[in-house]
């Protein structure tokens, strides 16, 4: 959440605690515990002890956010940019550009993930709450925030998570302590690997609202969870930020936004006053369980306001003081040392499974990746989070589809990764291991991805391949290719009519598959693939005015290779019929006796 904020006493403020009290209904008090699966990637189950203490596991890092609550009435439906004619003005409009960016991460994420079943009204929610839709709509044509960077507190342990430097401040800044940043407020550490580029400008930039918004629909949606059911979606929101009164306030605007909204001009919007463990009405309930590295607070509750009296407006932020523009804390807080954990002595990491790991395309990796967690005199760490990512444009994942799997060192220190499934992108693919809430040295494994291969390959059919000068081959030639006896898929194929077994070269006369544009005869075929079924049919033969007997050479990926006869005859000439008699001479009559 950031802290560049201008305080706006916010109109309906007098009703905020009576819509506190309705949607905390919603909710039990108690956020779901986090497991690792077998995939090693985090599922909804019992409690778990890392949860609470791991911020950075939440994409913002409980960081802070905004607790003002929507117009009591409902707005009305989009009719138009820049119409505010709903009720609830631009406190319930979204700037356009925000707007259109929420829209087409849905409709990415319903392309890429349609079991999630993603509403932009969700992002628009948690976008709110985060940021206030980008500052009200404070970006340029791309999307990009204009002016300061939008960043939340230091993450230094004082009211929040202890968080130290990931990113040498390449994104926030700060080169002591992670803080959240850009619209959708996340961290450094968590967007190295959750990032993502929403407007295909090649870029991944925290910054901006396309990238951004895509980043948290994927984020959202990375344990499979389904959004249109209850317990994911409140799953879902939590591991954004582990806060039961954040998903309260999310919710809330979830709900006013599916009602309905409007757009309104970028840079138009409205500005939230109230942050959460700030000043305001809110007294930091929403803290507990995360807030601040794990331990709860306990606040009086606060007092509910009168509707008949206006709320007073907020002093301006000092610098420091953790009210809006400050940058730190609330009520400061006297330092304190936190118990060591098994991740504070983490030193290094090494490898502790396969190397030189080869897998072809769409088959799964035989060995599995694995990292120790070791002190500086080289003994092992239990109980440490690592995390795995798959990094760069590989379409390589782990099992069940996703690129990130955070896993828990066991009594020797070692963290195995799930399976790794090899993507169609052919090459070296990094996996880098991570302690999560620790900065140490990344240990980077390096795999293989080769191209799908078969070993054999048949002909299908078995009628004579035969055709008549310049004519067409009545049968197309149908292929099996297999790979170890098993159907080789997807399999690149070549095929070349050449001169003779000892000259390979393209034939330049004899049969061909058809005509390029410039009419000339194709005798070479690249880009087939065999199908789901190892199977593969090649396209029709015409033959020009030569004759005699040609070759076809196929190959594949992988070395199978099959040489097929073309027979070019003239027709038979008919044959010549023979002269024969059909009548008999009548026979000499004997002489009559005399």
């Amino acid at each position: 959440m950031a802290a560049q904020f201008g305080l706006r006493l916010r109109k309906g403020a007098a009703t905020t605690a009576l819509a506190a009290a309705t949607v905390a209904a919603l909710a039990a008090s108690q956020a779901p515990g986090v497991t690792t699966d077998s995939a090693g990637r985090q599922t909804t189950g019992s409690p778990s002890p890392e949860m609470s203490t791991q911020a950075d596991e939440t994409a913002t890092g409980n960081s802070r956010y905004y607790t003002d609550l929507p117009p009591l009435d409902s707005p009305t439906p989009t009719t138009g940019p820049g119409d505010t004619s709903g009720t609830g003005g631009n406190e319930s409009g979204i700037p356009a550009t925000v707007l259109d960016a929420y829209k087409k991460a849905e409709a990415s994420l319903r392309a890429s993930k349609p079991g999630c079943n993603l509403p932009w009204q969700l992002l628009a929610a948690i976008g709110k709450v985060e940021s206030g839709q980008a500052s009200g709509g404070r970006v340029d044509s791309e999307g990009t925030t204009t002016g300061k960077k939008i960043l939340g507190p230091p993450l230094n342990g004082n009211g929040f998570a202890n968080i130290s430097d990931t990113d040498d401040g390449v994104y926030d800044d700060d080169r002591t302590h992670d803080r959240a940043v850009g619209p959708m407020q996340f961290i450094p550490s968590t967007w190295e690997w959750a990032g993502r580029d929403g407007n295909d400008d090649g870029a991944k930039d925290p910054n901006n609202i396309y990238d951004a918004a895509l980043a948290a629909g994927h984020y959202l949606c990375r344990f499979d969870w389904d959004l249109s059911n209850d317990a994911n979606l409140r799953s879902a929101i939590l591991s954004y930020n582990n806060s039961t009164e954040y998903y309260n306030t999310v919710m809330t605007w979830l709900e006013h936004y599916r009602k309905g909204t409007h757009e309104i001009p970028d840079g138009t919007g409205s500005l939230p006053q109230t942050p959460s463990g700030g000043n305001g009405s809110n007294t930091g309930g929403g803290n507990s369980g995360g807030r601040n590295g794990g331990g709860s607070t306990t606040s009086p509750s606060p007092k509910p306001s009168d509707p008949s009296k206006p709320s007073k407006p907020s002093k301006p932020g000092k610098p420091g003081t953790g009210e809006p523009g400050g940058g730190g804390s609330g009520t400061p807080k006297p330092p304190t040392t936190p118990p060591g954990t098994p991740t504070d002595s983490v030193h290094h990491l090494e490898n502790a499974g396969a190397s030189n790991l080869t897998a072809m395309a769409g088959d799964t990796f035989t060995g599995r990746l694995a990292t120790r967690t070791e002190t500086k005199a080289g003994k092992a760490v239990a109980k440490v989070r690592v995390r795995f990512t798959v990094v760069g444009s590989t379409d390589t994942t782990f099992i069940g589809g996703e690129k990130v799997a955070t896993v828990i060192t066991d009594s020797t220190g070692k963290a195995t990764a799930p399976a790794l499934v090899a993507g169609e992108k052919t090459g070296t693919v990094t996996v880098r291991a991570t302690v999560v809430g620790r900065s140490v040295t990344a240990l980077d494994h390096k795999v293989t991805v080769t191209a799908r291969r078969a070993d054999a390959l048949a002909r299908t059919g078995t009628t004579p391949l035969t055709c008549v000068p310049n004519g067409e081959f009545a049968e197309q030639i149908e292929l099996k290719a297999t790979y170890r006896g098993e159907v080789a898929d997807k399999v690149a194929v070549r095929a070349t009519l050449i001169k003779s077994l000892l000259d390979t070269t393209v034939n330049d006369k004899g049969p061909y598959f058809g005509k390029d544009a410039a009419g000339n005869p194709v005798r070479t075929l690249t880009g087939l693939q065999t199908d789901a079924d190892g199977a593969l049919k090649l396209p029709k033969l015409y033959s020009d005015d030569a004759t005699g007997t040609f070759l076809l050479r196929i190959e594949t990926e992988g070395g199978a290779t099959l040489t097929l006869e073309l027979k070019v005859e003239a027709p038979a000439e008919p044959a010549e019929p023979t002269e024969t008699t059909d009548a008999t001479e009548p026979a000499t009559p004997s002489p009559s006796a005399s």
